[in-house]
């Protein structure tokens, strides 16, 4: 896809809030369109991207801390874990978190549909120019009071 170039100086006057819920908006609304292929919403993604990332470590209550911040849905955290149990995809022992094989696969799945929706967003945007995005948008959120640190 092509967009249209305009002077710096017109780019530079743009309203960044318009351009960053415009951008938001887009991306998360292909995410989640990806992911319901897979009948997931986004907090079904984390849970299955925070336990795979550390098998045994995670109880309910703990990972739910960490995800609310992030959650925009209202999300019933424990039906997403019930609903992740019912399918077969998680276990709980001793309240510890756990991926079944079945579990992995439809992650991996679900990965594979995101990294089709990042490379689309991505297309004509080297790594440096990502990163100084990235970048600008951390800076602007640490000049208004906000954490700029990785999530």
């Amino acid at each position: 896809m092509t967009i249209t170039h305009h002077p710096q100086d017109r780019i530079a006057a743009q309203p960044i809030g318009y351009w960053t819920r415009e951008t938001a908006n887009l991306v998360i609304g292909a995410l989640r369109t990806a992911l319901a292929e897979e009948n997931l919403t986004q907090p079904h993604w984390w849970i299955l991207n925070h336990i795979a990332a550390s098998p045994d470590t995670w109880q309910r209550t703990t990972l739910t801390e960490k995800l609310a911040p992030y959650d925009d849905q209202n999300t019933d955290f424990n039906a997403v874990y019930d609903d992740l149990t019912t399918r077969g995809w998680l276990t709980e022992t001793n309240g510890a978190l756990t991926l079944t094989e079945a579990g992995e696969a439809g992650r991996q799945r679900a990965h594979t549909r995101n990294a089709k929706v990042h490379t689309r967003m991505r297309e004509g945007i080297d790594d440096t120019t990502y990163a100084a995005t990235i970048n600008t948008l951390r800076r602007l959120t640490a000049n208004l009071g906000g954490n700029s640190e990785l999530p």
